[in-house]
């Protein structure tokens, strides 16, 4: 398995974007092949992660695409900084 982590700071209103998140980009998340799981996490203090986890390299590859093209298109206002992201094998998981 793969996953996808991306980190965003100062994000400018949390609960609007896990609300667009929810109803725009996980149904698209979804459709990628080998698409196991996605989590929102809200730490609070302007910062949210996000975790896709696929199958293969592949999927997790194409959800980072996939994430840049949601947020340019959706969520700019909300997201102002680029995010942190990181892929990579998944080596242990229950």
């Amino acid at each position: 398995m793969y996953a996808a982590v991306r980190r965003y700071e100062g994000v400018t209103d949390p609960a609007e974007v896990g609300r667009l998140v929810n109803e725009g980009f996980i149904p698209l998340v979804r459709q990628i092949p080998g698409f196991v799981a996605f989590y929102w996490i809200n730490p609070g203090n302007g910062v949210v992660f996000s975790t896709s986890v696929f199958r293969d390299q592949a999927g997790a590859d194409e959800s980072i695409t996939r994430a840049s093209d949601f947020v340019r298109d959706n969520l700019a206002s909300l997201l102002p900084n680029a995010p942190q992201v990181m892929a990579g094998e998944v080596e242990a998981h229950a």
